[in-house]
């Protein structure tokens, strides 16, 4: 039986502004009773990119040239661990090779307990003959050359590789880990950019890019066929 007919039985005679409230009501506990039915298909999932490094204070490019963190990346990781490990719950920390982005994902391993999982597959663009150059001497030697997304110059990977990176690890982070876990990702700014491209499932050549500061944390939920963005970039942990 229907509210409206439940309501017609008893005889009563409501006010509107009762009536809407009551309606207000019956409508807010169905929507209650259907996310709680849905949210055991969820999952949430943390990207963070890597401390400051080395690279950083050289002013070069960084790519797949191996620096480490500096101590200011230390101090920056040691605090978006504590600030990750005070609201979340990780059950996995997946994190590229890359020293920069293995040693923020210590720090957040040895706050939090959740085990470690490296994966090459989240390093950051193979950025082939410029990677440890000055910016200056890049821009002189290797200017920016346009080519169609399943080539590359200057030995690097293509756009379409690495897409297909981004596209591996997503894929095999929703398909691997069990439903109501809590996972984070550390890895690199250029693979976020990719990350999210492969979430919102843009085109390969799409022109977007979704910044992130070091230690930026990127909250994404999985509910059903719905992605949603909880946080982007959120930094309040070395803001404050």
């Amino acid at each position: 039986m229907s509210f409206l007919e439940k309501t017609r039985n008893k005889g009563n005679i409501l006010s509107l502004d009762i009536f809407l409230q009551k309606c207000y009501n019956y409508v807010i506990t169905i929507i209650t009773a259907i996310v709680t039915t849905e949210k055991g298909e969820n999952n949430e999932i943390l990207i963070i990119r890597h401390g400051e490094s080395e690279a950083d204070l050289l002013d070069v490019h960084e790519g797949r040239v191996d620096f480490q963190l500096t101590e200011h990346g230390h101090t920056q990781a040691a605090a978006m661990s504590n600030y990750v490990s005070a609201h979340y719950r990780l059950n996995k920390i997946f994190h590229s090779t890359l020293k920069r982005a293995a040693q923020t994902a210590q720090h957040l391993a040895e706050t939090t307990h959740a085990p470690l999982f490296p994966e090459d597959n989240l390093m950051e663009f193979n950025n082939g003959l410029i990677a440890g150059l000055e910016r200056n001497v890049v821009n002189e030697k290797y200017p920016q050359i346009k080519v169609a997304v399943h080539t590359s110059v200057y030995e690097q990977e293509s756009v379409l590789e690495f897409r297909y990176r981004a596209e591996y690890m997503l894929s095999k982070l929703l398909s691997e880990n069990g439903k109501e876990e809590t996972i984070a990702v550390v890895t690199h700014g250029g693979m976020i950019n990719q990350l999210y491209r492969a979430f919102f499932r843009l085109p390969v050549d799409a022109d977007h890019f979704f910044y992130t500061g070091d230690t930026g944390i990127h909250e994404w939920l999985i509910l059903g066929a719905t992605r949603t963005i909880v946080k982007a970039n959120f930094l309040g942990h070395i803001d404050t």
